[in-house]
């Protein structure tokens, strides 16, 4: 994870940029990445899949590994699919494999880089549903994404960005329903115009609330 240019990251309670080499890599081993593009090893089962980084990162026994890697898929629904090849499944259950695969970290907080973006639209809902159980399980996560609808779902807190910079934050309902940046009002009409003049979630939207 690269450091900031700006300003600075807390993480753990502590200013990230304040932590020595050691702490910093310590601290980071608490936060685990899911990938737009999934990022499975395409020469190893799903299991194996999920096992490695924990046998190879947190040096756990084989047994341990695979005992966890199993309870992991079966979180995320994928029990029956342990041997099959990435290959054989679906984009929507390459994602859960690499949702499983970092939940066997135990992360104190998870990155997801656009995990729907590269998902046919009829697949998205499954991934969907593991993030929001994630959520209401207590887990910490931060999700980029483009996907309006997805993040009036699954956030208790929204922030946009424009030119790299937090244009508005606050809650869900707040900003999609009255939205205070010209830019975010602007960002919102022409996503409704994309939509086909079709509303955000009003059950998604009340959910957050």
């Amino acid at each position: 994870m690269n450091g900031e240019n700006v300003g600075y990251e807390p993480l753990g309670g502590e200013k990230r940029r304040r932590l020595s080499d050691k702490e910093n890599r310590q601290a980071l081993r608490d936060v685990c990445m899911v990938f737009q593009q999934f990022n499975l090893w395409p020469h190893m089962t799903v299991l194996d899949n999920v096992a490695t980084p924990l046998r190879r990162v947190k040096k756990v026994s084989r047994e341990a590994a695979y005992s966890e890697a199993k309870t992991q898929l079966a979180r995320v629904g994928l029990a029956d699919k342990a041997d099959s090849w990435p290959a054989m499944l679906s984009g929507g259950q390459q994602q859960r494999v690499a949702i499983a695969r970092a939940l066997t970290m135990k992360p104190a907080i998870m990155l997801f880089d656009e995990p729907t973006s590269a998902l046919d639209p009829e697949l998205v809902g499954e991934v969907l549903k593991v993030i929001r159980n994630l959520a209401d399980d207590g887990m910490t996560m931060m999700i980029v994404t483009h996907e309006m609808g997805f993040a009036a779902k699954v956030s208790d807190r929204v922030l946009f960005l424009a030119d790299g910079c937090i244009e508005e934050q606050g809650a869900p309902a707040q900003l999609f329903h009255q939205p205070k940046s010209p830019r975010l009002q602007y960002f919102l009409s022409s996503w409704s115009e994309r939509q086909s003049g079709a509303r955000l979630p009003e059950r998604a939207l009340k959910e957050s609330a």
